[in-house]
């Protein structure tokens, strides 16, 4: 471990045969998402595995409360691993597009927020991509050794049907619904401990199938923090997107981690322009990832770091792109090899 950096593991609160092989690479907290939310129902629901009810019908009430939080906490202590992060929320696309229903959604978060407090969950990775997640215009590029990973193409995208009318949303209309969001979440989190974290656009481009994308800039991410000086709002620094928007990726490390505001890292490398680019193993991009260690040290970065969107490797399904178990496997290694490396 280099400094107050913790390498952790995404993982949903099913176990699974990953869970022991995480284990055995030294992995011992993760960073969860909630039976059935969100960005569980997102990354599982759409590939087939069985999650929670949406509604979170299973005895125990939303997957945000803190009865469903409890359970899932004590599953993930079962399998011998704390949580430091919850990458999940409920819904939010009400509250991003500032539309009628939004304050039941931000009631949902502070619910969340006030459950994590009380369960000692330190972190919340959340996002701002309103209608549309992550967009990838192919999951199965080759890549070293015939490993698949996923690709954007603007070109490619730009054929397909946009999913809003144009000028239906506007970026201001998303400002202004994020500014709003934190004025009713962020003293919530303050008073709960909890760092709310947000995540980038991904990819990193001003609109994507016809929404505007309003935290798809390092200028965007410093208005984000201008919007509220509170510690509690602050950055998921995810390098592969932040890699898309800048030169010089451990300068804006340095820079957001002298702010004190990364609550969070995903720690990745893709090689393009946030017009065309293709996921990278973490070993074979164009990043200097020591020196992007180096720039969170600097910083006084203290928090966790977890790998992202890995290839798939030989002998694997690819039926969760960017999330095989090898390419996880490969690259907690490769983050534990930088580590070591650097603390001698």
């Amino acid at each position: 471990m280099t400094g107050d950096i913790e390498l952790i593991e995404l993982l949903p609160p099913r176990p699974s045969r990953l869970w022991p092989l995480v284990k055995q690479c030294g992995v011992n907290a993760v960073a969860a998402l909630m039976n059935g939310a969100e960005q569980d129902q997102r990354m599982f629901r759409s590939v087939g595995v069985a999650t929670g009810r949406p509604d979170g019908g299973d005895g125990d009430g939303d997957p945000w409360s803190e009865k469903a939080l409890a359970r899932d906490l004590g599953i993930f202590s079962d399998g011998g691993f704390s949580v430091q992060v919850i990458e999940d929320t409920p819904p939010l696309d009400k509250a991003r597009l500032g539309s009628h229903g939004r304050d039941e959604q931000i009631d949902h978060v502070i619910t969340q927020v006030r459950a994590m407090g009380n369960l000692g969950v330190p972190v919340l990775c959340y996002n701002w991509m309103a209608v549309t997640s992550w967009a990838r215009t192919s999951i199965d590029t080759p890549s070293r050794g015939g490993a698949l990973v996923t690709a954007f193409d603007a070109e490619h995208q730009a054929a397909r049907e946009d999913v809003v009318e144009p000028g239906e949303v506007t970026a201001e209309q998303l400002w202004d619904a994020l500014r709003y969001f934190l004025q009713a979440v962020v003293p919530e989190a303050e008073a709960a401990g909890v760092t709310l974290a947000m995540h980038p656009d991904d990819p990193p481009r001003s609109v994507v199938k016809g929404v505007p994308r309003i935290l798809s800039s390092v200028e965007g991410f410093r208005r984000l923090l201008d919007l509220d000086p509170s510690p509690a709002n602050a950055i998921t620094l995810c390098q592969g997107n932040f890699a898309l928007m800048t030169e010089d990726l451990p300068a804006v490390i340095r820079e957001f981690g002298d702010r004190e505001r990364i609550g969070f890292v995903h720690f990745r490398d893709v090689a393009g322009t946030a017009d065309s680019f293709v996921e990278t193993f973490h070993d074979d991009g164009p990043t200097d990832m020591a020196a992007c260690l180096d720039a969170y040290e600097q910083a006084g970065f203290q928090g966790a770091l977890r790998p992202d969107h890995v290839p798939t490797m030989a002998g694997e399904t690819n039926d969760m792109p960017g999330y095989g178990t090898l390419g996880r496997l490969y690259a907690l290694g490769y983050i534990r090899g930088l580590q070591d490396a650097r603390a001698r």
